[in-house]
């Protein structure tokens, strides 16, 4: 028989190890996410990093309640009464210039020239559609979820659409459900090369195919001659397999002898791409922004981070074709459409990198990047800790973790700068929705080249940037690293308005979960 002593160290020590496991298991249950709104994440006072803007002190909490009850205004969100996201939309009186139905479907994907894949098609097909507008059209796009069984969005990757357009599921709408139907509506105010996808699931759907393009033809462009000298280069890789608007395999460009060719290239893969060409070529527009006197690129290679993209502008030879190399794996044969391959042989792709920063010739800004309005810091790192339950190595912002990570508040018309630094060991492409950023800096070095726009930055790892905007959009915007499977552990901010408010939630009843 065990002594009364014996008996009561095990009684301690089981104490101490219910308490311990009990203690466990309550923080474990404390990082389980839930239902939650963006509203009630981080803080946006911690975030400045110049001081408090005149007008507010960045707090998010005076936007107010959220969730089915919030407030809803028409128009767009002012310093007066609040707006609900759903009321930040196009003019509903105009009628639209350009009207598409998208059917979403889950299902076998057929890859020409290679292997079937189990994912999502638009229109039967994966890329879906290519929608072409002009600049200025009102576009209207009818979305159905025919068969995606987690629901689906369609978010405008690079377009500045009003915030209830941007198909962010839990921020500006509820995924649309099997049998379900959504439009969006927004005007192409920007020429340029676009894209759009899915922003529910989107680390699985993305890469499964729930993707397409979409390209705004200048008004001053004459329809046929856009057709005639205009090629689109989406890159995509399914289940391993490298492809060129959706195949395995090169493609031919007719040109005529001496004819310049617009070739937009759209990289809606997870890492960077690569453009480079034996002959001379010129970089007309980085992500929809045209790139003001572009120079000559020659034994240099274009890199394109995730979601961006960029128009390079190639002259077919007076004989044969040229190769531009586009994304490492595939090729367009720019030129006869009879002349041999190996008139224009692969050739080995260029270790010196375009200097976007320094490319190009200076034109003014259109607003003043030295007297911010709103000045943040935005630091990425990683350290270990629980998310949602999972234990793991996630991304920090500020040295804070998701759901945790700080909001950045605005004022519609401030001029906003951020301090945009990767302490990480990654490349992280970051995507600011709703908005450009013009790139003021990098590690210190002053840009001096073409004004350098983006939707889609690459940050390397050590590497800083002091990027601008102008708070011109009202709404809730989501601002995360576009190689999605780091935005599903973690590495995403919002940009809010104020007195913007929204009424969705993730992880709740209608399944909202938009990485």
């Amino acid at each position: 028989m065990p002594s009364r002593r014996e008996l009561l160290r095990c009684a301690v020590v089981g104490v101490a190890v219910t308490t311990a496991l009990g203690a466990g298991a309550l923080a474990w249950s404390s990082t389980l996410l839930g239902e939650y709104s963006v509203m009630t994440m981080g803080g946006g006072h911690d975030a400045m990093s110049h001081g408090e803007a005149e007008h507010g002190d960045g707090d998010h909490a005076e936007h107010g309640a959220n969730g089915p009850g919030a407030a809803e205004a028409s128009g767009t969100a002012g310093t007066t009464g609040e707006a609900s996201v759903t009321s930040l939309t196009a003019d509903p009186e105009r009628p639209a210039d350009v009207r598409v139905e998208l059917v979403a479907r889950q299902g076998t994907v057929e890859v020409p020239g290679g292997r079937s894949i189990e994912g999502y098609t638009v229109n039967g097909a994966s890329p879906g559609p290519e929608i072409r507008a002009r600049q200025g059209d009102l576009i209207e796009v009818a979305f159905v979820n025919e068969s995606v069984t987690d629901g689906a969005t369609l978010h405008w990757h690079g377009i500045d659409v009003p915030n209830a357009a941007d198909g962010v599921a839990g921020i500006t709408q509820d995924a649309v459900p099997v049998g379900g139907r959504h439009v969006y509506r927004f005007e192409a105010t920007d020429a340029g090369t676009y894209w759009y996808h899915s922003h529910q699931v989107s680390h699985v759907q993305v890469e499964r195919g729930l993707l397409g393009a979409i390209v705004v033809e200048p008004a001053s462009t004459e329809p046929a001659d856009a057709a005639a000298l205009d090629a689109t280069a989406l890159l995509h890789v399914y289940g391993g397999q490298h492809t060129l608007n959706g195949r395995v395999a090169d493609e031919r460009v007719d040109a005529p002898p001496g004819a310049t060719v617009r070739v937009r290239v759209i990289n809606t893969d997870q890492g960077t791409a690569s453009v480079w060409s034996a002959a001379p070529f010129r970089v007309v527009a980085v992500d929809g922004h045209e790139v003001h006197e572009p120079g000559e690129v020659d034994g240099q290679r274009v890199l394109i981070p995730a979601g961006g993209r960029a128009d390079v502008a190639v002259q077919a030879p007076t004989r044969g074709a040229v190769r531009l190399h586009v994304g490492g794996a595939r090729s367009m044969l720019i030129g006869d459409p009879s002349a041999p391959e190996a008139s224009a042989p692969p050739v080995s792709q260029p270790p010196k990198t375009l200097d976007l920063l320094a490319y190009g010739t200076p034109t003014p800004l259109a607003f003043d990047a030295a007297a911010p309005d709103r000045s943040y810091d935005y630091v990425i790192a990683r350290r270990f800790g629980v998310i949602d339950g999972r234990p793991g190595n996630f991304w920090t912002i500020n040295g804070r973790m998701f759901p945790d990570v700080p909001m950045f508040d605005v004022a519609e018309g401030d001029v906003v700068v951020m301090h945009l630094r990767n302490d990480s060991g990654d490349v992280h492409p970051m995507h600011l929705h709703g908005h450009h950023v013009v790139v003021l800096s990098r590690d210190g070095v002053a840009a001096s080249g073409s004004p350098w726009v983006v939707d889609s930055l690459d940050v390397r790892p050590g590497e800083a940037y002091d990027i601008a905007f102008v708070a011109d959009n009202p709404g809730i915007w989501s601002d995360h690293c576009h190689t999605l499977p780091h935005a599903v552990d973690g590495l995403v901010a919002h940009v809010m308005y104020e007195n913007v408010t929204t009424p969705f939630t993730i992880n709740g009843e209608a399944g909202n979960r938009p990485e």
